[in-house]
């Protein structure tokens, strides 16, 4: 199911409305947006780094805080704010996780103290594989790394992002196509 129709705004005018002081481009840009960060986030915040926040919250805030600075914020192009909201999520989930581990994990008496979880090793690994692909992602061009963004990390359809980028299906497919092709060579791994 899309998220935008061919006659809904686009971002770009939407975020010159909310400059603008529009109360209702604000609520459908929280709209717009709210349920793309939502299932990009979920199950990214660590039991670890839970306690009275979840990541919900995570993403309530985001989009006050990017929001509430609008004015600031230089539109580059297509995709670009989405790009914004996921790097300022990311910011505030790393900032939670670190907060988590300064904490440590409250064990109540008579719990399992066994980890089901994952082994230092090989959250080393995961580790180490994200941070490449975090740093093949910014060696793309913006509009690439736009795309890619909100084909695998949103899992937005074809047909939004052609809506979002005022293209064509086809011509959005063909470039994600190029984009990640791109992204898996500055990996070293075949697409």
């Amino acid at each position: 199911m899309p998220i935008l129709d061919s006659t809904e705004e686009t971002t770009e005018f939407l975020l010159r409305r909310v400059r603008a002081g529009d109360a209702p481009a604000r609520e459908r840009l929280i709209a717009r947006f709210l349920p793309l960060l939502r299932r990009w986030a979920h199950g990214r915040l660590p039991a670890l780094a839970r306690d009275l926040t979840d990541t919900d919250d995570l993403v309530q805030v985001t989009l006050v805080r990017v929001l509430k600075q609008a004015e600031r914020f230089e539109y580059g192009g297509t995709g670009s704010f989405l790009a914004y909201l996921r790097s300022t999520l990311l910011n505030l989930l790393r900032n939670e996780i670190r907060r988590g581990s300064r904490r440590g994990e409250s064990v109540e008496p008579g719990e399992s103290l066994a980890d089901g979880g994952t082994s230092p090793l090989e959250q080393a690994i995961g580790r180490e594989r994200l941070e490449r692909y975090e740093m093949a992602l910014e060696a793309l061009a913006p509009r690439n790394r736009e795309l890619v963004i909100m084909r695998l990390e949103f899992d937005m359809t074809y047909e939004d992002i052609a809506i979002e980028v005022q293209s064509t299906p086809d011509a959005v497919r063909m470039a994600i196509r190029r984009a990640v092709a791109a992204l898996a060579a500055t990996l070293g791994e075949s697409p």
